[in-house]
């Protein structure tokens, strides 16, 4: 059946029109035109080019390192196989800031994204936050966020590898990169 709604997800995206209806369905509004322009901010396995780019067939016009301001970094997800893995999730926290890369991508591209990350439905949903790369610019962009566990579990060596490899390739702050290369992972 999982199969089934991403197949039926994926058709949907390839339409701007049945991709309104869908969200209108799900009680969200799909706005602006589908060649406007907006940042993605990517914290988990999408800093990765063989997540984003690859698995997910996205083409970004423009990439650069940013943060978000007021949230942490989370593993309070439930992966698979269950217990043994927990991806990424944002977690608010005002004395905190998540880093990440911010892709410049269009709408119709985002409503790809979403599509590949089960959005709308019953995990993530779009959070637009404030953010900055990292030269300090502030820069409106869309993020995912799901309501997750209490306690944080740990992610898998696979996941948290796609973690680290894609902060690196992106250039975030050596700090940043210490905090991921400390994160333990799943046995």
């Amino acid at each position: 059946m999982s199969n089934l709604l991403r197949t039926l997800r994926r058709l949907i995206a390839k339409s701007w029109a049945l991709s309104w209806c869908y969200y209108r369905l799900h009680g969200i509004r799909l706005a602006g035109p589908p060649q406007e322009e907006v940042w993605y901010f990517a914290f988990g396995a999408n800093m990765h080019d063989s997540a984003f780019r690859e698995r997910r067939g996205m083409r970004p016009l423009e990439w650069r390192p940013g943060r978000v301001r007021g949230y942490r970094l989370r593993f309070n997800l439930e992966g698979r196989p269950k217990g043994k893995a927990a991806p990424a999730n944002l977690g608010a926290d005002p004395q905190a800031e998540v880093w990440g890369v911010l892709y410049r991508i269009t709408r119709r591209d985002l409503v790809h994204l979403d599509s590949t990350e089960g959005v709308p439905g019953p995990r993530y949903r779009q959070l637009w936050v404030d953010a900055e790369d990292i030269d300090g610019r502030p820069l409106k962009a869309v993020t995912y966020i799901a309501d997750g566990n209490e306690l944080d579990g740990n992610p898998s060596l696979r996941y948290i590898t796609l973690l680290r490899e894609g902060a690196r390739a992106h250039d975030l702050p050596k700090p940043y990169i210490r905090f991921l290369d400390s994160i333990k992972h799943a046995q």
